[in-house]
């Protein structure tokens, strides 16, 4: 009985998520109520209610106390090029998105061999993090973490908690021309802080890019980046430019 049930869910979890994708359903349109649901696909409605849970889930639609579920609006499609030669914040700007940055924490990290080793830093240096949280158009939508090593930058405890932007810290320091030498793109499920940070649910994906930020002239790895994104939110663009 529990396989047959399961299999009916997931065939309303897919039919209603065929009519999302070819747009059947528009974004913001109500969806039918458990009870119509229920009689379509001749099912208890503990069965539909089990399903629109998932999608909830997914972050594709949304409840309102006594008034029903909703299709979400359609999500904002960003297109980034996944390479350290300009920053998050230009690119945005290249965009002409509104981009606002929260600085989210500054702080020592243990030792780390991949880390540390990465930015070339002794065991006995002191690497910080530094967090921010990004919003496009008033939505959360990516947590940039950079790690970067004392020796190269002595003031960064001191400054980190107000930098909105890194290359621009950089400049301050005399480094004018970035380029990274790979990145690694992955996925993974966010955290529950991660999800308070980002307003999502545990099960939407978060498509995670790791990086470095060489200087050009020095060659000097300035930074290792590691950035979560909503992969609700973007459309990516990974040409090598």
């Amino acid at each position: 009985m529990i396989v047959i049930s399961s299999t009916k869910e997931f065939r309303i979890v897919d039919d209603l998520m065929q009519q999302i994708v070819s747009k059947t359903l528009k974004p913001g349109a109500k969806l039918p109520s458990e009870y119509t649901l229920a009689e379509k696909y001749e099912v208890p409605r503990a069965t539909v209610r089990n399903a629109l849970n998932k999608l909830e889930q997914r972050g594709y639609i949304y409840s309102e106390q006594g008034k029903g579920r909703f299709l979400k609006e359609e999500s904002i499609q960003i297109e980034l090029h996944l390479t350290g030669k300009t920053s998050f914040t230009e690119k945005m700007k290249q965009s002409e998105y509104h981009l606002t940055t929260e600085a989210i924490t500054c702080e020592k990290i243990s030792y780390d061999d991949k880390i540390y080793c990465l930015l070339h830093a002794d065991r006995n240096e002191e690497v910080f993090k530094v967090a921010r949280l990004r919003y496009i158009e008033g939505k959360p939508i990516a947590i940039h973490q950079s790690f970067v090593s004392s020796s190269n930058f002595p003031a960064i405890a001191k400054d980190g908690p107000n930098i909105r932007s890194m290359f621009t810290y950089y400049r301050e320091h005399g480094y004018q021309e970035f380029d990274s030498n790979k990145s690694i793109l992955s996925i993974t499920f966010p955290t529950f802080y991660e999800q308070e940070l980002l307003a999502c649910n545990s099960l939407v994906p978060l498509i995670v890019v790791e990086s470095d930020c060489i200087d050009v002239e020095s060659n000097k790895v300035l930074e290792h980046t590691k950035i979560l994104y909503r992969s609700d939110k973007f459309k990516y663009d990974i040409t090598n430019i």
